[in-house]
């Protein structure tokens, strides 16, 4: 029974996370984005501390749900898995730990984190390894499935599915992504949960709490007949049957709390119980020896709180069939990052990378930056749209804290840039025509069209810095190609107009 509800509970996990990221009809980011605020290493980011003491408190009790029912990417781990059980049963056999290595592992993401090196914290993190899976991999399968449906739909002659704008996928971060999930899918299926238990960051954190956890499974030496059907079945390989000179054992810092061992065991020698009293002969009591799980334990603790301290590929054509050619980026001294996040420092040192912003925005304005010094963080860009005034999904959904909540009526009002106008690629200049475009589009009239001095029939734009935002509607709206004569240049720390 308990494994069937751990499944389920797993299971529906999975499906509800993995939808919030393929959602293109906005029920999942209103209704479920909350799943990604409950993830730890976001809820440490956005100091939801809250959050975090659960996670630990229900470690501590239970040992570690969080990794058998709550992380995406342990789940996805499962499903792999399962897969390589039905291919191959009974396949596991326990195996040492190896602490050296996750120690190591923890220290390169516990620096990494203090030096600003982002990319390696966002690659180690499993809720963000998840996030670029499901963004990168299988949203474009739901909007493939679901443009389909939309041209049956309309051959049909109804008008009830609408197609989706699918943008062309950052190269980097969909190969990150996809390297990402070959590597995942190996681990898991030759041998389980070695990624939770060898290279997790998150995993070895909790791993020193689980040692203590309360409740654990226990094995039964007087009821256990050695048929090692547990190890055999134990996709964390923290069970060992016949160990030199000791009873049977469970190592309780690896153990996710799968149940398999349970549900295997045809005697009933496996029990999820209370912790069994200290055994130790009266000697030794007498002469404790040092605890090095429980040193590593606090001094993961430590290491915590310090954290949280700091802490489209077809041509566009236009109605008369000419070829529209496609827009290049600019290339900006400082990168765009959307109104909340106060400042690039502060939105570079709490995105995780996950990419839930970028499924979810409806305008196309964030993708993954593809900058060596950011790669994988969102970034702002206007080929596809514009950051419209009335939106505010990323601050609403973004879990680590990077974007802030921001009410609209104050999102109009901050200044994450300004417009820079480029006479020599205006068309006005170019092709000797008027147009006005970035003009009639701004928002907040940030733009105001003069006479040309150099040729008085046509009037060219003139930006009011003070009162231009940068939500790149101007740059988005210019006709010059392939770069625009009027682009958004960021600012490092935002400002209100």
């Amino acid at each position: 029974m308990l494994r069937k509800i751990r499944m389920w509970i797993g299971i529906i996990m999975l499906a509800s996370i993995t939808f919030l990221f393929t959602d293109i009809g906005g029920f999942a980011a209103t209704h479920l984005g909350w799943l990604a605020k409950i993830q730890f290493l976001p809820a440490l980011l956005s100091g939801a501390f809250a959050t975090i003491i659960v996670i630990l408190l229900a470690t501590l009790l239970l040992g570690r749900v969080y990794c058998s029912a709550v992380c995406p990417l342990g789940l996805l781990q499962d499903l792999f898995a399962r897969l390589g059980l039905k291919a191959k049963p009974r396949r596991y056999s326990f195996s040492k730990e190896k602490r050296a290595l996750r120690l190591s592992i923890l220290a390169v993401f516990i620096i990494s984190f203090a030096a600003g090196l982002n990319a390696i914290v966002s690659l180690l993190a499993p809720y963000s390894a998840f996030g670029r899976i499901a963004q990168n991999l299988l949203q474009p399968l739901f909007l493939l499935a679901n443009n389909l449906a939309a041209l049956i739909d309309e051959s049909a002659g109804g008008y009830n599915v609408a197609a989706a704008n699918i943008l062309p996928p950052a190269i980097p971060v969909l190969i990150i992504a996809s390297l990402t999930l070959a590597c995942i899918a190996f681990l898991a299926w030759r041998n389980g949960r070695t990624y939770c238990n060898t290279i997790c960051p998150v995993g070895t954190i909790l791993a020193y709490v689980a040692k203590f956890s309360i409740l654990a499974p226990h094995i039964d030496p007087s009821k256990c007949g050695g048929c090692k059907l547990c190890e055999k079945n134990c996709k964390a390989a923290c069970i060992n049957i016949k160990p030199k000179g000791q009873e049977p054992h469970i190592d309780k810092s690896r153990c996710v709390t799968c149940f398999n061992c349970i549900d295997n065991c045809k005697r009933g020698a496996i029990s999820y119980r209370w912790r069994r009293p200290s055994t130790k002969p009266a000697a030794q009591a007498n002469h404790p020896q040092p605890d090095e799980a429980k040193r590593a334990f606090l001094t993961s603790v430590g290491v915590i709180a310090a954290t949280a301290a700091t802490a489209q590929h077809d041509k566009l054509v236009d109605g008369g069939l000419t070829v529209i050619e496609k827009k290049t980026p600019p290339r900006r001294s400082t990168p765009l990052v959307p109104p909340g996040s106060h400042s690039l420092r502060h939105f570079s040192r709490h995105c995780t990378a996950c990419q839930l912003c970028v499924s979810k925005c409806p305008n196309g304005v964030l993708r993954p930056s593809t900058d060596l010094t950011t790669i994988m963080q969102p970034h702002m860009t206007f080929e596809n749209g514009y950051c419209r005034p009335d939106c505010n999904i990323c601050s609403q959904i973004c879990p680590a804290g990077a974007i802030l909540p921001t009410r609209l009526e104050n999102k109009v009002s901050t200044q994450i840039g300004h417009a820079v106008w480029i006479a020599d690629r205006c068309v006005v200049n170019t092709d000797n025509v008027s147009c006005g475009n970035c003009a009639r589009h701004c928002p907040n009239g940030a733009i105001q069209m003069i006479k040309n001095p150099n040729n008085p029939n046509h009037r060219i734009p003139a930006v009011n810095e003070e009162r231009c935002i940068g939500c790149g509607a101007c740059e988005y709206v210019c006709p010059a190609r392939p770069l625009s004569a009027i682009f958004v240049e960021g600012h490092e720390n935002h400002k209100e107009v």
